[in-house]
């Protein structure tokens, strides 16, 4: 039996992630800090679910703590890692940078070292589309320049991502940094807008739209991201000369992909599919752009196709109902 070490197990993706490698068969240990960015209780829950597996075992540590991560690596010798653990959101990252640095930087090394002393066959690490930053040719592809992160947390994940090729040219790492476009789903983090949104809506209270509503998303489905990166392990990336559309690296076994849907929404034809899925109308109050923002995202996923046969599809309506259907059920609106 194979093991994968899934960072950030008890959070929105990695919980989806682990339930999946479960499912195929796949030991699987996790790591989780249980950080109380947001409830708590959701990530208890999360890992309580995945407790149930006999397969599944779970260390809540942070990352950065020195001596876990190797220890971990050195007891199970995993096969693969899935490096979903960071401290997330853009807005955040204003207000408290220092856990974007713990977490982000001093986690991902600690990762990495221990990596470097007991190599795994493949390592997927999120990186996110807020390192497109300024960027303004879209759909945004993997070989674009990404020198104007707009957020410390965009900063961090563009860190994060020139740190894993340094490992993979010196020590032969095998390594693909996964690019996340705005994934949502059931399960999914209160901080994102699809949470907030619904939650104002049942509840009666007005919902906040920024920069006007003149916003557009790369909307992906949770379950179109897991199929990704799952599907993702086997294609392992060795140190060569890159074809079109490909960022391999010349020099080091190291991939830099995007897992996006490719279909931008704009931002109030997400908020009318809410609407329609709550069976209410929201009260919206309008505002300028957040700082640290950007106007547009949206994902070129030619070479997740060229390399999985697939890319994700879910529609937003169908998405956007089978999380307020969980939301409801959860909360009991």
């Amino acid at each position: 039996m194979k093991t994968a070490l899934v960072t950030g197990s008890s959070g929105f993706i990695g919980y989806f992630t682990s339930l999946a490698l479960l499912g195929a068969g796949w030991r699987v240990v996790g790591l989780d800090c249980l950080s109380n960015y947001y409830d708590v209780a959701l990530k208890e829950r999360r890992q309580s679910m995945l407790n149930t597996h006999a397969n599944f075992s779970v260390i809540n540590d942070r990352l950065e703590t020195p001596g876990t991560l190797m220890a971990l690596f050195k007891k199970y010798r995993p096969d693969t890692v899935i490096h979903l653990a960071a401290q997330a959101g853009v807005r955040h990252s204003i207000d408290a940078p220092r856990s974007y640095l713990q977490s982000n930087l001093v986690g991902t090394f600690e990762l990495l070292e221990a990596a470097r002393a007991y190599p795994p066959a493949h390592m997927l690490l999120a990186s996110s589309s807020s390192v497109y930053g300024a960027n303004t040719d879209m759909p945004f592809a993997e070989t674009d320049k990404v020198e104007t992160q707009m957020s410390f947390y965009g900063a961090t994940k563009k860190a994060t991502e020139t740190m894993a090729h340094s490992y993979a040219h010196l020590y032969g790492l095998p390594i693909t940094m996964f690019r996340f476009f705005t994934v949502y789903g059931p399960w999914g983090r209160p901080d994102m807008a699809h949470f907030k949104f619904t939650r104002a809506i049942l509840n009666g209270d007005p919902i906040d739209i920024y920069n006007h509503g003149d916003m557009l998303r790369d909307f992906t489905y949770i379950d179109d991201l897991v199929a990704s990166l799952v599907a993702l392990i086997d294609v392992v990336p060795e140190t060569g000369v890159p074809v079109a559309h490909d960022s391999l690296s010349a020099v080091a076994p190291f991939r830099v992909l995007n897992i996006g849907n490719g279909t931008p929404i704009k931002l109030m034809e997400y908020i009318t599919a809410i609407e329609a899925a709550c069976g209410r109308t929201a009260t919206k109050n309008y505002h300028d752009m957040q700082p640290g923002d950007v106007p547009a995202t949206w994902a070129d996923s030619t070479l997740l196709q060229t390399l999985t046969v697939k890319r994700p599809a879910t529609p937003i309506a169908t998405g956007l109902q089978n999380f307020v259907d969980w939301y409801r059920d959860y909360y009991k609106t």
